[in-house]
């Protein structure tokens, strides 16, 4: 039927799509970023990735229950109508389509080509790698837009290509600090950090959360996966614990194979340095090809999500020009118009992010770090929709309607304040100024336009 997205997904891409979202750059980008907030504390490190991971499996096992009650085009944006109501929806159909997922999408291209530049010994932070970093936003898109099925059996051979490079570290790198000592060095050495462990902790744990999220956008796919009330729920619950166990084996691994000095020191070389250490140069070298194309994957996720954000707030008759992004091609079955403007706007926080956090800030006190602030905005927004869920869901038993939702609350609130210790006040309300100004100008285009169905 036309405007309406065809049942193309099976089970295996829904959790690619999780994993493969997930896993893939934030491991390497932030395990640095940790290590630094932490003074190269490694068990205070590896708590951040823990208590971060426990908050991801709560809250997917809410949204798997949520997938099994309510389908329709975009899972939040439908779990959000269906619990607190149609306008709190739009509004965080809006912020997904503006904010939150282009902003990571910018991220991951530059991420994609930093490390591209890493490998061939570039500055990461010149025109070079920000050129790099625009020719892969635009080919992904073209990717996604063009040849959907395409991309999604590259979603899932790269998920299976990413996980090379993690499993080889969290083995291999313990094995062998195990033997030479340096694993247990690393540790023992964590009573010697210098920063204060409260700040550091919440600076990990927001850092940490990058390398987390994105989870939740394996949900976007929801009106195009097959059975989507049986096999979301095993997406998002399987892809939580493979993701979370992959990541703290994986940073125990990278203990293992060099000090905690020698990582904080080497910054965005330091994974390299690390393979290179475990299986010699050229080996090395190869699995960290494998890290580039790891990225690539993770971008491709994102990209997948990201193309069809306008359109989900058009097929409920909101957002700008609904008749417009609404449409879906005949030929391909993708949102076009949806991913012309979803491509627009990563171009923007991908300028944003140059000049906000590699240009020497450009905004002055409205620069902020789109890879992690937005992400503890959508934490925030969820708390809004469990405690609706607990009222509403009166048919469930209590553990699904009660418990769970009430650790995810906990989980959100926590998120938030770690966002307010570690990233301090001042820039955080500088961020939700930027916020604010963008939901504003969201809600100049949320009518009452007669609904188009996707279903």
């Amino acid at each position: 039927m036309e405007n309406e997205l065809n049942k193309k997904y099976g089970l295996p891409t829904a959790i690619c799509m999780v994993v493969g979202i997930v896993i893939g750059s934030g491991v390497f980008f932030k395990a640095e970023a940790v290590l630094n907030a932490t003074g190269g504390d490694m068990p205070l490190g590896i708590l951040a990735w823990v208590i971060v991971g426990i908050i991801m499996i709560v809250c997917s096992y809410v949204f798997a229950t949520m997938a099994t009650r309510y389908e329709k085009v975009n899972g939040l944006v439908d779990y959000a109508e269906a619990t607190v109501g149609e306008w709190y929806a739009y509004n965080i159909g809006w912020f997904m389509a503006s904010i939150y997922t282009p902003a990571l999408v910018s991220v991951l291209a530059w991420v994609s080509a930093r490390y591209f530049c890493v490998l061939l010994g570039w500055d990461i932070t010149g025109g070079s790698c920000m050129t790099i970093a625009a020719f892969f936003l635009c080919m992904d898109f073209v990717l996604n837009a063009l040849s959907p099925r395409i991309a999604g059996k590259f979603q899932v051979s790269t998920t299976v290509i990413k996980m090379i490079p993690l499993v080889l570290m969290a083995v291999v790198g313990t094995v062998v600090g195990l033997t030479n000592g340096t694993l247990v060095q690393n540790f023992a050495t964590a009573g010697t950090a210098s920063v204060s462990t409260g700040k550091g902790l919440m600076q990990s744990v927001v850092a940490v959360a990058f390398a987390y999220e994105g989870w939740i956008l394996a949900t976007s796919i929801n009106a195009e996966l097959k059975d989507a009330k049986r096999n979301l729920p095993k997406a998002l619950v399987l892809g939580a614990f493979i993701v979370v166990v992959t990541y703290i084996l994986y940073y125990i691994g990278l203990s293992g194979a060099v000090t905690t000095e020698e990582l904080m020191a080497s910054g965005q070389a330091a994974a390299k340095m690390a393979f290179q250490r475990i299986f010699g140069t050229a080996a090395g070298t190869g699995v960290f090809v494998l890290i580039v194309i790891s990225c690539l994957g993770t971008l491709n996720g994102l990209t997948l999500s990201n193309c069809r954000a306008f359109y989900a707030l058009a097929a409920r008759g909101n957002g700008p020009k609904p008749e417009l992004f609404n449409k879906v091609d005949p030929a391909t079955n993708i949102p076009s118009n949806s991913s012309i403007l979803s491509l627009a706007f990563s171009a923007f926080w991908l300028l944003y992010f140059y000049g906000a956090n590699l240009g020497g800030g450009w905004f002055g006190s409205f620069s902020f770090d789109s890879s992690e602030l937005p992400i503890i905005t959508l934490y925030g927004l969820y708390i809004a929709m469990f405690i609706q869920f607990m009222r509403k869901e009166t048919e469930l038993d209590g553990f699904r309607r009660f418990i769970m939702p009430f650790l995810g609350l906990v989980g959100c609130a926590f998120m938030v304040y770690a966002a307010f210790a570690g990233h301090g006040v001042s820039n955080v309300l500088h961020y939700l100024a930027i916020f604010a100004v963008f939901m504003v100008i969201g809600n100049l285009f949320y009518g009452k336009s007669k609904t188009v169905s996707a279903r």
